[in-house]
């Protein structure tokens, strides 16, 4: 905060606005999208891991590994996100702490669930109760990082899956009339040919997964929806230096701006490095490209 903000009530204008856009809640603004950014980094590559491991599941002639990985992608996918998300946060914690409870109180005679309540002796918590509030904070964005993955890995497999069903089957046989093993033909011909058909399906789904940001306040995760709300409402001089009224409709328009320019630069560059994988394929991605090129 500058030095002339001392004085909230002697401030008009750019001043007051320089003044309000800097005090310690607003910085949690500005922290929130960083976390937003933290989180989106982190998902989509364990995403594209998990869709990409259900997808080698989903094609497997071991039929119970198949059956697992068509499980996975279709009980997830089938199941509203909001849903999945309250639950699967609360299962994987208490699954955690019921884990860490029969290992570190081995005496404990008492039911763990006493009605609504699941209760488990004090070192099982998770984090402890004398945890600092950062590990906490970590905790809770580690599971919405895991639940995320979770949910869109699964329709990253799907989109996976039908990319590996796409490369055309005459690359195939030609590879294995080479010589080629079963792994060699998957390493080296599948996988690589399988990105130009899956990047269309994967750039939607990363617009989507950054729409489903906001979905992080019902996680336990303080996100820049959650800000802008609180940050919005109406304050009065009795709560606040900087009184104002129900702003809430402003700082939402910021959130607008932020997710439509943030997808646009997504779109760029998405048709950016699909224009680079088309290069020399027989695709209409492959074709203008070589018409660029003359």
């Amino acid at each position: 905060m500058f030095e002339f903000c001392s004085n909230p009530e002697n401030l008009s204008g750019f001043s007051w606005l320089s003044c309000y856009l800097t005090t310690p809640k607003h910085m949690n603004l500005f922290y929130s999208v960083g976390t937003v950014l933290l989180l989106l980094l982190i998902t989509a590559p364990t995403a594209l891991l998990f869709g990409f491991g259900g997808a080698v599941m989903a094609r497997s002639k071991i039929l119970l590994i198949k059956v697992f990985g068509n499980a996975y992608i279709s009980i997830v996918r089938g199941v509203p996100d909001i849903a999945f998300f309250l639950f699967f946060v609360i299962a994987i914690d208490q699954l955690l702490e019921w884990s860490r409870h029969k290992i570190l109180c081995p005496e404990w005679s008492e039911p763990i669930r006493q009605g609504n309540d699941f209760v488990v002796c004090t070192i099982a918590k998770l984090p402890l109760s004398s945890s600092p509030q950062w590990i906490h904070e970590i905790y809770g964005f580690l599971l919405a990082v895991f639940t995320f993955a979770i949910v869109f890995g699964a329709f990253a497999a799907n989109v996976l899956y039908g990319a590996m069903r796409a490369v055309p089957k005459t690359q195939i046989e030609t590879a294995v009339s080479f010589g080629m093993t079963e792994r060699q033909v998957f390493r080296r011909i599948l996988v690589p040919q399988m990105w130009l058909f899956a990047l269309p399906g994967l750039g939607n789904l990363w617009m989507i997964l950054i729409k489903a940001t906001p979905l992080l306040f019902l996680l336990g995760v303080e996100d820049i929806v959650y800000w802008a709300r609180e940050l919005g409402g109406t304050k009065t001089a009795k709560f606040t230096s900087y009184p104002h009224g129900d702003w809430r409709v402003w700082y939402f328009l910021g959130l607008m701006i932020f997710y439509l320019a943030f997808t646009r630069v997504s779109e760029l560059i998405i048709e950016k490095l699909m224009r680079t994988l088309s290069r020399g394929t027989a695709t209409l991605g492959g074709a203008l490209q070589g018409q660029v090129g003359r």
